[in-house]
């Protein structure tokens, strides 16, 4: 499990900004908390000293959602579901067929002049990306979006120019590459925060499955700890 990755953060009403694509149209809180409906988003989430060190990159160029927002790669952005416990298998059957792999982060990319986002770039692993959001965003998350999906990470979004410049010039070069063990599934919450309900193992059971066989002989996978 990569705990950096847990984003209990208040949302940015500039873009929905949470496991977001900054692409996407914002999905509001009226819109999460419209009749029985919540937003539910889902995150790779990344190692500490990786994740720690893109947020001091992104605080660099003037972004201030770099203090709450940890570096991660959005599997699923915010989208709102009827259905809790159908979402919630769903995602943890997804989990359950996915094996872990490698991603490689490398280079700069940018969506301007659609939005003003500045990204690095997934290398290795981006198909793997593309997969997990395809079997994602199906059944109760089935969600039609204007683009195409792009796996990446966002290190400025929504400052100047010449920030945006800098940040695509200064990262052109950068490169770091991790295991990804698990993905996690966030709500949404009635206070704009979200919150992690539950890190699922590729692989094997999620939080909550190994919690309750634990009391049974069962035991926490050890590629999550």
């Amino acid at each position: 499990m990569c705990s950096a990755g847990q984003l209990n953060v208040k949302t940015d009403t500039r873009s929905g900004v949470g496991p977001d694509d900054s692409r996407q149209p914002a999905v509001t809180g009226a819109d999460c908390g419209a009749g029985d409906a919540m937003c539910v988003g889902v995150i790779l989430g990344f190692p500490p000293e990786i994740a720690r060190e893109l947020q001091e990159w992104r605080a660099s160029f003037g972004d201030p959602m770099a203090e709450v927002i940890p570096a991660h790669i959005t599997l699923i952005t915010t989208t709102p579901t009827q259905d809790w416990d159908a979402t919630r298998e769903h995602v943890r059957e997804v989990a359950r067929t996915q094996e872990p792999f490698h991603i490689t982060i490398s280079g700069t990319g940018s969506f301007r002049p659609v939005s003003p986002v500045v990204f690095v770039n997934v290398e290795e692993g981006f198909e793997e990306c593309v997969q997990l959001h395809e079997k994602l965003q199906t059944g109760p998350l089935e969600r039609m979006l204007p683009f195409p999906y792009h796996p990446h990470v966002t290190v400025a979004h929504d400052v100047a120019q010449e920030n945006l410049d800098e940040a695509e010039t200064v990262l052109r070069d950068y490169r770091a590459t991790f295991p990804v063990v698990s993905m996690g599934l966030y709500e949404h919450d009635t206070n704009g925060i979200w919150q992690l309900r539950e890190e699922l193992d590729f692989g094997g059971d999620t939080d909550e499955e190994q919690q309750a066989d634990s009391g049974h002989g069962g035991g926490r996978s050890s590629a999550a700890n």
